[in-house]
């Protein structure tokens, strides 16, 4: 599992934001972008044209989400804003005029690190530690393998020893959780049970039993005011919801379901590979699993290493490889394409090793 920050780093972090930050509800008519040196800024205007606040840096997420809005394709967003920013801002502000709407700007910092929905419901890493932590501490032992903030997610990956078994003789698996969050829009909150691989600290995180929820509430109006404030009816949906979230947590690190998905990996250590043509096999799953090459050649050479050319040596390779890459959040997808790759159903499995198998006769 790719190593992050600890608890308290974590926390001590989300603390700062939660201080720093602020969010604006906003009539696009009230935003200028504007070209400055290479970059592009973020400004937010009176009635008179004069600035609200200082002009925002804007992020790689918000830069998206703005693009999105306003259906300018990512690739021509992308070139305009690396090698003619005039143009983009031009652009933006020329649609934010022509078709306005109210935008909800999340801000830290002095980024905009998102434009989102008026309607977005904010439910922020805070409210999920205050909700998560006490459940968490209620189980003996329990540790806390990996956690991390990004632009995109918060992460918590906490493992329990208590409930541990063998795949296979000396191949130790232990049960956990994987609990994230996004503040940006970037998706909804999930709670999914992790296991945990001791011989080579792989995680694997389990993606067919999840909670999610969508940041989708009530509309933040910004014609009185441009700052957002809680709502208290809004706070009362929510605590609803946060107490279905310990509720979750309790049942994630559940040791029947442990043992099932268990019982399911043993099944995947005799489900050979056409050994004939090993690469060909991993280009041929990392094709169906959307894994680029870089990351294709990676996986290859964790199967090599770890000499087990089954379904569950290919599905490690995958945890294995996550952390080599340098981006948590990559590292996070690639613990779930492994989980998936791993109960892959047995035709796509006889498929792939077909498929190199008539290459290999070609």
């Amino acid at each position: 599992m790719k190593s992050g920050l600890t608890i308290e780093e974590m926390g001590a972090e989300i603390l700062r934001q939660s201080r720093a930050k602020a969010d604006y509800a906003v009539d696009t008519r009230r935003l200028e972008m504007e070209a400055n040196d290479s970059n592009v800024v973020m400004r937010v205007l009176d009635d008179s044209k004069a600035d609200i606040l200082e002009p925002l840096d804007v992020n790689q997420i918000a830069h998206r989400q703005i693009g999105t809005h306003l259906d300018i394709p990512a690739k021509y967003y992308d070139r305009m804003l690396g090698d003619n920013p005039e143009l983009l801002a031009y652009n933006i502000n020329n649609w934010f005029h022509k078709e306005p709407s109210q935008r909800m700007i999340r801000t830290l910092d002095g980024t905009a690190r998102a434009f989102v929905s008026n309607k977005y419901r904010r439910i922020d890493h805070m409210e999920i530690l205050q909700a998560v932590l006490p459940i968490i501490g209620e189980m003996p032992e329990i540790r806390f393998e990996s956690c991390q903030i990004t632009d995109s997610r918060m992460y918590i990956k906490a493992v329990n020893p208590r409930i541990q078994t063998e795949v296979a003789r000396g191949d130790v698996v232990q049960a956990g959780i994987m609990i994230s969050n996004s503040e940006t829009g970037q998706g909804s909150i999930c709670i999914q049970p992790l296991i945990f691989r001791l011989v080579c600290e792989n995680g694997m995180i389990v993606n067919d039993a999840k909670l999610r929820k969508n940041h989708l509430g009530r509309v933040n109006n910004a014609s009185e005011n441009y700052q957002v404030y809680t709502d208290a009816t809004l706070q009362a949906d929510d605590r609803a919801f946060l107490m279905k979230v310990q509720d979750t947590v309790r049942a994630a690190v559940d040791e029947a379901r442990f043992h099932q998905i268990v019982n399911m990996m043993r099944e995947t250590t005799g489900a050979q590979m056409n050994t004939g043509d090993i690469p060909a096999v991993v280009k041929l799953a990392s094709k169906d699993y959307k894994l680029n090459e870089s990351e294709s050649d990676g996986v290859m050479n964790h199967l090599i290493t770890n000499h087990d050319y089954t379904l569950y040596g290919l599905a490690n390779a995958v945890t294995r490889y996550s952390q080599d890459v340098d981006s948590y959040d990559r590292a996070t997808v690639l613990e779930g394409i492994g989980y998936d790759m791993m109960t892959m159903e047995q035709p796509r499995w006889q498929r792939i090793n077909q498929v190199a198998a008539m290459q290999i006769a070609a």
